[in-house]
């Protein structure tokens, strides 16, 4: 029987989709570290982990002849682990595209009503007890219904997000990427991302996280945004230079910004915390049961798939 670690607390409507394995379940919340990495590459046939399983080339080096011979993420996006290094040590590596898209782009539109109608501080304002009552001129935010969206990224999720604003918001939708899609709304690609940035409303990152993307929302494409925009990132932290994006909040250089994910997560800067222009949720994207569900069971597939020496669904 093939012996598996699950490397981080699951729903528990995935554990019965482990039948047939021999399942060590980590019950805990926190990644692993890296001698459990060593561990579970020497000790396990295969191993269910997640975001912040950071495992490096160094991890891999460490452990020529792994044992492990499959690490099935749980989640879309698999930066924490060095592909190349894991395959040169003869370890597929298998990810849960498609499951996470809607709840991803979900949480952009939260985010992007939150920023543009000011919710987060409104409701600091109301659980402070210090709301006098509705006026006029109470709290005056950005109507988002027929703003421009321009979206850096337009894979599964960004074309998510769009047909969200298009069809939803009555939002003229922009996009930047590698090369121009055929799409079912009407959009207009962008190969410049600042000259994007200087003609809409709200700036939305879905691109993957790689040294391609590393900062690829800095000082400059800031600069070029209007003063009323708003920032949106549910995609990975260092897409945002974080430093930069702070300076441009506490300058008025953008108009606030709604973040996911942060660049050196879970650490969020305290002056980032400390801005009203600035939503901040806990790396929220897919967090609903059914997608947890979903994206653990795409997870188990891949682990089956691979032990009873078929394809998986989702190498990456």
């Amino acid at each position: 029987m093939k012996k598996v670690l699950i490397a981080r607390v699951l729903p528990e409507g995935v554990y019965p989709a482990l039948d047939g394995l021999e399942v060590v379940r980590r019950d805990r919340t926190t990644p692993l570290d890296d001698d459990e990495m060593r561990a579970a590459l020497r000790d396990f046939d295969g191993v269910l982990c997640t975001l912040g399983d950071q495992f490096s080339a160094e991890v891999f080096a460490d452990v020529p002849q792994p044992r492990c011979k499959v690490l099935a993420n749980f989640g879309v996006g698999f930066n924490h682990i060095d592909v190349r290094a894991a395959q040169a040590v003869g370890v597929m590596v298998t990810n849960t595209p498609g499951a996470v898209t809607d709840a991803t782009a979900d949480t952009a539109m939260t985010l992007m009503l939150m920023s543009a109608r000011r919710a987060g501080e409104a409701e600091r304002l109301v659980r402070s007890g210090a709301w006098e009552g509705w006026h006029p001129t109470q709290m005056l935010g950005m109507h988002l219904t027929g703003k421009t969206v321009g979206i850096a990224g337009m894979g599964r999720i960004g074309q998510a997000i769009a047909r969200r604003c298009h069809f939803g918001f009555e939002m003229p939708v922009r996009y930047f990427g590698r090369a121009p899609k055929e799409l079912d709304f009407e959009a207009v690609y962008h190969s410049d991302l600042q000259e994007m940035a200087a003609c809409v409303d709200v700036l939305v990152t879905a691109v993957p996280s790689n040294p391609q993307t590393h900062h690829l929302i800095n000082a400059d494409v800031l600069a070029a945004m209007q003063p009323h925009a708003r920032l949106i990132n549910i995609a990975r932290g260092d897409v945002v230079e974080e430093a930069a994006l702070i300076d441009a909040l506490q300058r008025g250089v953008i108009g606030g910004a709604g973040l996911d994910v942060y660049e050196f997560e879970p650490l969020v800067p305290q002056a980032l915390r400390d801005l009203d222009n600035v939503v901040l949720l806990p790396h929220l994207g897919t967090s609903t049961m059914e997608v947890r569900v979903d994206m653990g069971l795409m997870a188990v597939a891949n682990l089956q798939a691979f032990l009873r020496g078929d394809t998986p669904p989702n190498p990456v």
